[in-house]
């Protein structure tokens, strides 16, 4: 317990900003509109530098805290039901990919996330923030395009920028 709170007491916003650039950031956004081209769905990539005292007290969890932004971002709101949220804390050096009741119908969680979360972790472990960011993307982009293609009359529902807490 001592170890998470000392971990998410040193993950600073700072450490975002360098992890994270403005550049890297750009790179992230311009990956998530080029996927939203290829599928109806909707992906947001969300990156946390570290929990509050309070959180980290309660024992807050880094999915229950994804599932928290998940709600709180409006991923949920969607017309089809289909937003996807990639989820980074830093203070737990932990990533949640959550998806919405549409995607949990078509889409074996089980299955398709996991590999996903464990390269973006082998990525981000050798410092590559940007190329492990955007290969997620493209990677959650594949499993999307197959159970929901894109129309013509589709819309983009939810900001494509990366949000930074």
């Amino acid at each position: 317990m001592l170890g998470r709170f000392i971990r998410h007491f040193l993950a600073s916003y700072w450490q975002l900003r360098q992890q994270f650039p403005v550049k890297v950031q750009q790179a992230i956004s311009q990956a998530i509109t080029h996927s939203e081209l290829q599928h109806a769905a909707e992906i947001r990539f969300v990156i946390e530098a570290a929990l509050s005292p309070l959180q980290l007290l309660q024992g807050v969890t880094p999915r229950e805290r994804a599932l928290e932004v998940f709600s709180g971002q409006r991923i949920w709101d969607t017309e089809c039901n289909n937003g996807v949220l990639i989820y980074i804390l830093l203070g737990d050096h932990a990533i949640e990919i959550i998806a919405d009741r549409g995607i949990q119908r078509c889409v074996q969680e089980a299955n398709a996330w996991p590999p996903i979360i464990e390269n973006l972790q082998q990525a981000f472990k050798m410092r590559q923030y940007q190329a492990g960011a955007v290969a997620a993307i493209d990677a959650v982009s594949r499993q999307l395009s197959s159970y929901f293609p894109r129309s013509g009359n589709d819309q983009n529902e939810l900001p494509d920028n990366v949000s930074l807490l």
